[in-house]
């Protein structure tokens, strides 16, 4: 893991798998900057090397998303932690300063359509994470309406796990776990529909929300290529095998490698060049189409 910097007013105080995270040295407990690392992760493994660029591409995407949730796209304002100050010019483009929430201990995952780890266990048992779904659908297939299938935030090193909305319940109040479902599913259906309209097919992403003053609030990244499931609408459409319907844009590349070639024990092996160029490129194609 790179070494975080030395930035003039701003204290580091702690790196997660792509991001790091600083105080002001001033002591304000109510902001922090978020810097967006060009790391990359799979299967909770920092991997080597990272994505060039990767920090401002998903911070662009993850602030123009931002906007059009706090009402740009003609929903209503989801509160986000965004502050608006401007970020020291170390680290312009790829941070953002935030207001410091209590964060919620629920990774917020909702999913459109059937691929990835909910595939695998709908395959072996007819659910996704405990939900039971209709029989005969196949991997890709888009789901009869969206699920919130959230999943217990570990601490760095450790796995998720996924749990259901009973636990959710446990965790943080029946309240408050049907507010993080409901909020989950309406910006899921909202930022599908903008992704249609680009031609793109949002399968699935993640959130976290945390509490500002008791209001629940949007933070970290929202809708990037590494929290998200991006397809290429017309592929889905066309396509005859799972690999042709899910034309991705996002680090799937970086998955299907490792999934190749690991078998998830000890140290996962470098990436080679062609898939961090690749994975760059999709990164970068996914930007354009959605914001232009």
């Amino acid at each position: 893991m790179s070494e975080p910097l030395d930035l003039p007013g701003w204290t580091h105080v702690y790196s997660g798998k792509v991001r790091d995270l600083y105080r002001p040295e001033t002591g304000d407990p109510g902001r922090m900057l978020v810097v967006a690392s060009d790391r990359v992760s799979a299967f909770d493994h920092v991997l080597s090397p990272g994505i060039p660029d990767k920090g401002a591409l998903l911070t662009t995407l993850s602030l123009w998303w931002f906007a059009r949730l706090a009402g740009a796209d003609g929903g209503r304002p989801i509160p986000n932690h965004l502050t608006g100050e401007p970020v020291p010019d170390a680290v312009a483009g790829r941070a953002m300063i935030v207001t410091e929430l209590h964060m919620l201990p629920v990774e917020c995952v909702v999913r459109g359509y059937l691929t990835g780890s909910g595939w695998a266990e709908y395959r072996a048992e007819g659910t996704v994470c405990g939900i039971r779904l209709p029989e005969g659908l196949s991997n890709g297939d888009r789901l009869p309406a969206p699920i919130f299938t959230p999943a217990y935030k570990a601490p760095l090193g450790e796995h998720d796990e996924n749990i259901s909305f009973e636990r959710t319940v446990e965790l943080v109040g029946a309240p408050r776990a049907e507010a993080l479902r409901d909020t989950s599913l309406e910006i899921y259906e909202r930022a599908a529909r903008t992704a249609e309209a680009k031609g793109l097919i949002l399968a699935d992403t993640k959130f976290e929300f945390g509490l500002d003053a008791g209001v629940l609030t949007l933070a970290d990244e929202v809708l990037t290529s590494d929290s998200s499931r991006y397809w290429d609408a017309a592929a889905w459409r066309s396509g005859t095998t799972p690999e042709e319907r899910m034309a991705s844009f996002d680090k799937q590349i970086v998955r299907d490698w490792l999934a190749a070639n690991w078998d998830k024990t000890g140290t996962p092996p470098e990436l080679p060049a062609d898939i961090v160029t690749r994975t760059g490129a999709k990164y970068r194609e996914l930007l354009d189409l959605l914001t232009t």
